[in-house]
């Protein structure tokens, strides 16, 4: 870890990774996120229908779901600068394939295929715990989320304006594919500008590659528990694309999705097994241990953070033109503020949590996420349109300090293992996504909100569980040497 002072101006050594990091998980949300705000003028392009406006939504954040596990494994096994650098330049494709779509179902094809950026956030919070130390990890995390995610509030900003200045009926295909040229563009820059770890430092990998790593036999069945809410987020995807649904797949196709899954988990079930049989043949020594509990909890809290905000954003602008009456470039940047919050939100929930401690921040943050949320369900065209704004800001302050309280956390459970536990984690934020989408798209905007509240009542509930990291972690280098990392 480098021992250089913690200087947001500085641009060299560990604030020169982070600062790289945060404008690599900026630009995957603006990319991610570049269809939202010109939603109308798409949906006017394509002829969409409302039922197919909200597919697109669904669409664009189930493949992140699996993405995030991928994605964690490969940045333990080949370390977070090239992955990160290949995300960015691949991801750009499926963007110009949206730019151009010509169709709802090519549209929806490349929205899908977009999901895949939106695990780019793991790679970064392991690229940043590599670099600093546990009394500083809480706050750097809290920035590289929160600025990066800031790239959803500049996509509702600019991407209108910017379709403007473009012009015409093709206007919102120019912007949308312009940030996939600035994606590609950074893949280069990022990979000629970042290392794994700081000079003389040990990239620890996991033992095995394929599967999570656990320490118990009663954690196994823990992690394979936690593992079917991920399938079952994608089988309700299928059940949406039906013909009970938006009527893209015919019924066949929809039960051979759902064979598929089920195919799918029971090779995820084996190859977990592979990689976790040695403990039944002997228990694993008390200095490699962790509580995989502790990772079951913060999946909890994400689905109720991370995924109300990837579906608030998402919905955001559609609420106030609706709501509210408003034109669409006027909505979106009034549902910016909601995004806008990021900046200082889950930074502050990082710089709280490396003061006061992880347990306690995220017990008063969670609290304040369910009334916010039953605060949103209040709104309508009754209320002054400054007080919703506010609202929607004062909701999200909760939201975004508790992802950022959350992933304070994420890396002081098992260093080696951290691109997957951020990735289990981060996938929880997209099952909560798409549940919260489809709930959406059955029920109206208010009781949408109640729902959310009250998802975030039983993540307070699952915290009493969370025990507050301290002391440290040992890993075991490739030549047996041991190293404690103080998470404390």
């Amino acid at each position: 870890m480098s021992a250089e002072r913690f200087n947001l101006f500085s641009f060299s050594g560990k604030m020169k990774i982070l600062h790289m990091s945060w404008m690599a998980f900026f630009i995957t949300f603006l990319v991610w996120f570049n269809h939202a705000p010109l939603m109308a003028s798409i949906a006017t392009s394509l002829g969409l229908t409302p039922s197919q406006i909200k597919t697109l939504l669904i669409l664009n954040v189930a493949l992140t779901i699996p993405a995030r596990i991928v994605i964690g494994m490969f940045t333990d096994r080949f370390g977070p600068r090239l992955t990160y650098s290949c995300l960015l330049a691949v991801c750009s494709l499926p963007c110009f394939m949206f730019a151009f779509a010509n169709s709802f179902e090519q549209a929806a094809i490349a929205r899908f295929l977009l999901g895949f950026i939106g695990a780019g956030f793991v790679i970064g919070i392991r690229m940043v715990s590599e670099w600093f130390p546990a009394k500083e990890l809480g706050t750097a995390e809290g920035i590289y989320g929160g600025w990066g995610n800031f790239g959803s509030a500049a996509a509702a900003i600019l991407l209108p304006s910017l379709a403007l200045i473009f012009g015409g009926e093709d206007g919102w295909r120019y912007a949308v594919a312009a940030t996939g040229v600035l994606s590609l563009l950074f893949s280069i820059i990022y990979y000629k500008n970042s290392s794994d770890t700081p000079k003389g430092s040990t990239y620890f990998k996991p033992q095995n590659v394929g599967a999570m790593e656990v320490t118990s036999k009663a954690d196994l069945a823990l992690l394979l528990i936690m593992k079917l809410p991920m399938y079952a987020t994608l089988a309700l995807l299928a059940w949406k694309l039906s013909p009970a649904g938006v009527k893209m797949l015919s019924q066949e196709l929809v039960y051979s999705c759902y064979l598929a899954l089920i195919a799918l988990y029971a090779l995820d079930f084996w190859k977990t097994y592979q990689v976790n049989k040695n403990l039944f043949v002997k228990p694993v020594a008390d200095i490699e241990k962790y509580k995989f509990k502790q990772v079951a909890v913060l999946n909890v809290l994400y689905f109720a953070t991370f995924g109300s905000e990837l579906a608030v954003v998402s919905m955001l602008p559609l609420f106030f033109s609706e709501v509210f009456k408003l034109d669409m470039v006027y909505a979106g940047l009034l549902a910016s503020a909601y995004a806008f919050m990021n900046l200082a939100s889950r930074p502050g929930g990082g710089w709280i949590s490396d003061r006061f401690g992880r347990k306690k921040t995220l017990l008063i943050l969670t609290a304040g996420l369910a009334l916010g949320y039953f605060g949103m369900g209040q709104i309508d065209g009754t209320w002054p349109l400054f007080l919703a704004v506010a609202m929607a800001m004062a909701c999200s302050f909760f939201v975004q300090a508790g992802e950022g309280a959350v992933f304070a956390a994420v890396p002081l459970i098992k260093r080696r293992l951290t691109g997957q536990i951020a990735g289990m984690t981060g996938a929880y934020g997209n099952v909560g996504a798409v549940f919260y989408l489809t709930v959406l798209s059955l029920v109206s905007y208010q009781s949408f909100f109640y729902v959310i509240g009250a998802t975030a009542i039983l993540g307070f509930v699952t915290l009493l569980l969370l025990e507050e990291p301290k002391g440290s972690i040992a890993e075991v280098g490739p030549d047996g040497e041991v190293t404690l990392i103080s998470v404390s």
